[in-house]
């Protein structure tokens, strides 16, 4: 069934009531009619299997059938704070990074950046980076939208980090040492409910002054296995590993 994610005000009682981009996919892309049920999520992250009663002109009307009790989401909350790259490579890391549980998304404003974002813009860049987390989300069944935070530079996300439980550096220069232990480390022992920060540098890598900076605010530099992952690949394996240590070998 599909998966639509609503705010708190469109669902009443057992009615549900679906307006904007959500009443345009049912209505005119997925091409439903009343009596077809889909799944609807509050922003608790609460899950309800909802059957279509009625179609207007510009909001799909629905009957909640049966709440559902899911777990979906990763035991542990893993944000992701990447160097902005160039391209769409971010849009990808937020879509791919979303399906694979993690909890929040930060563009990190590296010194070897290439993409300068233009603060005119910034809302627009947002919005779409928060609509690919939303469609994401439903694709892979989520009960919650993780959030795509504003940029922030490497003293913001020093700041940002003192509320984390573990702070780690994906490092390149710690692969080519081969370094393998922090990361093995850090996911043995983490327990449910605690949190993971992990930053990712853009295509150039941090600078040594990154890694002092964020060495100084708690973080620990890390390898990722003996080869050199692209800044889109890092934070997929990084997502990866956590999800393999906390639920699948638990």
């Amino acid at each position: 069934m599909q998966r639509y994610f609503l705010n708190d005000e469109d669902i009443k009682g057992s009615t549900v009531t679906i307006s904007g981009d959500d009443f345009h996919h049912i209505a005119r892309v997925m091409r439903m009619a009343p009596g077809e049920r889909i799944i609807t999520v509050k922003a608790n992250g609460m899950a309800a299997v909802t059957e279509i009663s009625e179609m207007t002109d510009d909001a799909v009307i629905g009957t909640v059938m049966e709440w559902k009790n899911e777990e979906k989401e990763l035991p542990v909350r893993v944000v992701i704070a990447s160097g902005l790259p160039k391209g769409d490579k971010l849009e990808y890391i937020v879509q791919k990074g979303t399906e694979l549980g993690a909890a929040e998304f930060i563009p990190f404003i590296a010194a070897r950046s290439v993409v300068k974002w233009d603060h005119k813009k910034m809302e627009k860049k947002l919005e779409r980076l928060q609509k690919i987390s939303k469609e994401a989300a439903e694709q892979s069944h989520r009960t919650v939208i993780p959030e795509v935070k504003e940029p922030m530079t490497a003293d913001q996300l020093a700041r940002h980090a003192a509320n984390f439980d573990h702070k780690l550096i994906a490092f390149e220069e710690e692969a080519k040492r081969g370094e393998t232990s922090v990361l093995a480390s850090v996911l043995k022992n983490i327990t449910a409910g605690q949190s993971i920060l992990f930053v990712f540098g853009p295509e150039g890598g941090l600078t040594d002054k990154e890694i002092e900076k964020l060495s100084a605010a708690g973080f620990v530099a890390c390898g990722l296995g003996p080869r050199i992952l692209r800044t889109e690949t890092a934070p997929l394996y990084a997502l990866s590993a956590v999800s393999y240590h906390v639920e699948l070998l638990r």
